[in-house]
């Protein structure tokens, strides 16, 4: 495997490194929950609110802004419907369904360091 090497200058994000690169993406505490319960969601798609009833202690300020950051990296696809009240439902996009087996991975692991 050839691995880069972190930075060593003052800003690590100035870099090619790949884990960074990965971090910058998804590394915040909310954006990796979001995106595994709408894998999980039964047809892989959750409304605003079912988000934030799942996702545990996250407000509703938090939620909006990272579904939009999620939404403009195109990990998820926002639809929206014309009804009144409003219907939003947020989906894995094709990028967000490549993460899926690393973050399936990463459960495992964190699974059985558990034990």
């Amino acid at each position: 495997m050839d691995k880069k090497p972190l930075p060593k200058e003052e800003n690590i994000y100035e870099t090619d490194c790949p884990i960074l690169y990965a971090m910058e993406l998804i590394g915040q505490k909310w954006k990796l929950p979001i995106l595994w319960y709408i894998a999980d969601a039964k047809n892989q798609t959750l409304r605003y609110r079912e988000l934030e009833r799942k996702v545990i202690g996250i407000t509703a300020t938090m939620l909006t802004k990272c579904l939009r950051e999620l939404e403009q990296d195109q990990f998820i696809t926002r639809t929206q419907y014309n009804t009144i009240p409003p219907t939003v439902e947020y989906a894995l996009a094709e990028r967000g369904k490549t993460l899926i087996p690393a973050l399936e991975s990463v459960y495992k692991w964190a699974e059985e360091q558990m034990k």
